[in-house]
């Protein structure tokens, strides 16, 4: 005997608008990644990355963490916003410098 279990597809039909939605959420935060915790020494790496990407004029690989998630921008720096705490891309990419987490200078 085979026992052909669908999980909560099965009762979803039954289910409140409400409680289905809060299912997804539930299976979406699952998902979630964590941010990694840098330490000073990898901070100071990456400020050196970009300082030095941004007066050579060269491309870099920036990696980092948003909405749960790892994502990449590849490209040229316009600029580096000390004030406002942000990297701009000359394609008009922004990214927060908090969310940096890895730069590779390609």
């Amino acid at each position: 005997m085979e026992v052909n279990d669908r999980g909560t597809k099965k009762w979803s039909s039954i289910m409140l608008p409400e409680h289905v939605e809060a299912l997804k959420k539930v299976f979406a935060e699952q998902d979630y990644k964590e941010k990694p915790i840098l330490d000073d020494q990898q901070k100071v790496e990456i400020d050196l990355k970009l300082q030095l990407a941004l007066s050579d004029d060269l491309t870099v690989e920036v990696k980092y963490f948003a909405d749960h998630d790892f994502h990449l921008v590849k490209g040229k720096l316009r600029t580096i916003d000390a004030l406002n705490k942000r990297l701009r891309f000359n394609d008009g990419t922004e990214v927060k410098l908090e969310d940096v987490i890895d730069v590779t200078i390609l």
